[in-house]
């Protein structure tokens, strides 16, 4: 391990078919993993508005974002199967089974349209956020490579939450309170998201795949969007914030983890369906897999 530690801190990139300590496999996997299932489950979330979205532009972007999200799933699956840990399906029925983790923010259901702007404002502004800190520095080169592309294009739903968030500031009184009531639902998820502070012997920083402390990401993404939702008059849902005129910061205060651990549970608010609605569709299209999966006679006789 101090060979291998020695060569990641001179800045090499291990590969799959690579020699790597256990440890190191088993932690860059599970890292992977759950940011592949973050990917298709914060996929799903914005299919449930395809129908509901207002407007034939707005639904356009939401096709396009569910599409985005989902091909970055099976990306970074193909990534995690190549480590040898599991196979893409047992990872998925894992998944479905509830037996691995996905991002709080996706235990949490978007209920109305104000939901989705604060989502891909807030939210994917902080799942960017975290992917750079990675991409910076990342000592798996498979995953660098494909985070690459990944960020690329969350860099265009970044900034179709900032057109959206512009569009309904600058709308009526009742589009404003809309997002209000949105910013008061997902502020604290989306701060949540980074994580608590991390710990000082955090493995994966140690080892290079994370280049940024968990509480340096959280305030950075804290001192840009408290100021910036404040300019367009909304007010943020954290009465012990303060600003320190010294250090010209915002401190939001107290910071509540279980709404976090719960999730970390499957016991989020909107867990249950959402878990059950992937499994429901991974069963649907079991006969797609099991088609393909047939010998050339017998789809032969299927058809």
């Amino acid at each position: 391990m101090e060979e291998f530690e020695a060569f990641l801190n001179d800045g090499g990139i291990v590969e799959a078919p690579d020699d790597m300590p256990d440890e190191y496999r088993d932690a860059v996997f599970t890292f992977i993993e759950m940011h592949a299932n973050s990917e298709l489950m914060g996929g799903l979330t914005e299919r449930d508005w395809i129908p509901k979205t207002p407007g034939l532009r707005h639904k356009m972007s939401v096709v396009a974002k569910t599409q985005d999200e989902i091909g970055h799933g099976h990306l970074l699956y193909m990534v995690a199967a190549d480590m040898g840990v599991k196979t893409r399906t047992e990872m998925l029925e894992d998944l479905f089974d509830g037996k691995s983790r996905f991002h709080n923010v996706f235990h949490y259901q978007a209920k109305t349209w104000g939901d989705q702007v604060a989502i891909a404002f807030l939210v994917d502004a902080a799942a960017l956020a975290s992917q750079q800190a990675v991409f910076k520095n990342c000592s798996y080169g498979p995953y660098r490579r494909i985070l690459k592309r990944i960020i690329s294009e969350e860099g265009f739903h970044m900034r179709l939450g900032e057109d959206r968030m512009m569009r309904i500031a600058n709308g009526s009184q009742v589009q404003r309170d809309l997002f209000q009531d949105a910013i008061n639902r997902w502020f604290w998820p989306s701060l949540q998201l980074f994580g608590p502070d991390s710990k000082p012997n955090d493995k994966l920083l140690r080892w290079h795949i994370k280049s940024e402390r968990n509480e340096v990401l959280r305030d950075a993404w804290v001192q840009k969007f408290v100021p910036l939702l404040q300019s367009y008059g909304f007010t943020i849902p954290a009465p012990d914030m303060k600003f320190d005129e010294t250090t010209n910061r915002w401190d939001v205060g107290p910071i509540d983890w279980e709404p976090l651990k719960a999730t970390l549970a499957q016991g989020g608010p909107d867990s249950a369906r959402r878990i059950s609605e992937a499994l429901s569709n991974w069963q649907q299209t079991a006969w797609v897999r099991e088609a393909l999966d047939a010998p050339a006679p017998e789809i032969a006789a299927m058809t």
